[in-house]
């Protein structure tokens, strides 16, 4: 297929939604995309602003300086040592990697590419897009044995499934069986919020204790968007296997797909500094505190959730229905029929919204407004 074939964008489907909750008395409270609302921390802001004379071309590959900052970072804060500027390559934004990664591998007719079965649509539109075949299974075991490349999201975007140091493991022992490349998106990796997770740090798929000793074939993609409120800087890059990153840098090249040099620069501000992330953290545990005891004590069920930006809620019943239920309070939600087969019956919560607004939004789910 091409670009041309493609549906709709979905999120057009929720502007019947949209319109009604912006009729509340009190205005929409919009919970439904995860689109970054607090300030971008100004150490990186000012980063920017000292690299605007920017004349030059990027570099492709990246600043020396960057580099090395993810490198620090991944050894610093994900548990992953030995990297080398290599192993590492900035990207612009990880949703233009995970739509172009299949693209990029050189896969096509005949190649499956696995996600997860309750997953954001971008790795299943990157598979189409370069003619390989979608496969939603999160069971290593029911991997098919023409899988090129293999996806997994931990912390998952809806659901906030966190993959453990033994279940990546197990992930990556199929994915070398079947000679495929498995990429994990990890973007959500600093919000870890309950169960094993409140105290230990979510693992990477590089981690020495998932990889036994190779990163061959493993590659982990990070955001900036959420943790640092870079979503507006296109900021993100990919770690792992050198061959792999090797082979992506060369034909990244030849595509032009280089992020600005100012955003480069404020990259790698924002990866030496962990203040402003701890900060932005506690930020959304506010908003999380506030909200799933309120969507509870409305009658919804939180899966999954323990890690992430998002929650899962169902009210066992179809999602376009939880839709007009949020709606009528003035409360906008992301239907789960847009995360797979799966989820006809589940609302995605985001906690991205300004602090006040989710406690509006808690006023009206404890308030009885229903």
């Amino acid at each position: 297929m091409s670009v041309l074939d493609l549906a709709d964008y979905p999120w057009d489907a929720v502007t019947a939604y949209r319109e009604r909750a912006a009729r509340h008395p009190r205005g929409i409270v919009d919970l439904s995309i995860g689109s970054p609302v607090d300030p971008t921390p100004e150490i990186i802001r000012h980063a920017l602003a000292e690299a605007t004379d920017a004349h030059a071309y990027p570099q492709t590959v990246g600043t020396s300086d960057l580099r090395q900052a993810i490198v620090d970072w991944y050894a610093r804060r994900r548990g992953v040592p030995e990297l080398t500027v290599a192993n590492v390559l900035p990207t612009i934004g990880s949703k233009e990697l995970v739509a172009l990664l299949p693209t990029l591998l050189g896969l096509g007719d005949g190649d499956v590419v696995v996600h997860p079965r309750v997953a954001y649509p971008t790795y299943e539109v990157g598979a189409r897009v370069a003619g390989a075949t979608p496969f939603p299974e999160d069971d290593p075991a029911a991997w098919p044995e023409n899988t090129k490349l293999i996806w997994i999201n931990s912390p998952g975007n809806p659901d906030g499934r966190t993959w453990t140091v033994e279940e990546l493991a197990v992930a990556v022992k199929r994915a070398r069986a079947l000679g495929a490349v498995l990429a994990s998106d990890e973007c959500y990796a600093e919000l870890g919020w309950e169960g094993q997770w409140a105290a230990e740090r979510v693992p990477s798929v590089l981690d020495p204790r998932v990889t036994d000793g190779s990163r061959a074939n493993l590659l982990s993609v990070y955001s900036l968007s959420k943790q640092s409120n870079l979503a507006g800087y296109r900021a993100a890059f990919i770690a792992g296997c050198g061959r792999i990153v090797g082979d992506l840098l060369t034909v990244r090249k030849h595509l032009g797909l280089m992020p600005p040099a100012p955003v480069q620069h404020a990259m790698a501000a924002a990866l030496r500094d962990d203040e402003h992330v701890a900060s932005q953290k506690e930020l959304y545990r506010e908003r999380r505190d506030l909200l799933k005891p309120a969507v509870e004590a409305a009658g919804f069920r939180i899966d999954g959730s323990e890690a992430g930006l998002y929650l899962w809620a169902t009210e066992n019943r179809d999602a376009w229905a939880s839709m007009q239920r949020l709606a009528e309070l003035g409360i906008l939600a992301g239907p789960g029929p847009f995360y797979g087969a799966d989820s006809g019956e589940h609302v995605r919560l985001s906690l991205t919204a300004p602090t006040e607004r989710v406690a509006e939004a808690a006023r009206r789910l404890h308030g009885g407004e229903l």
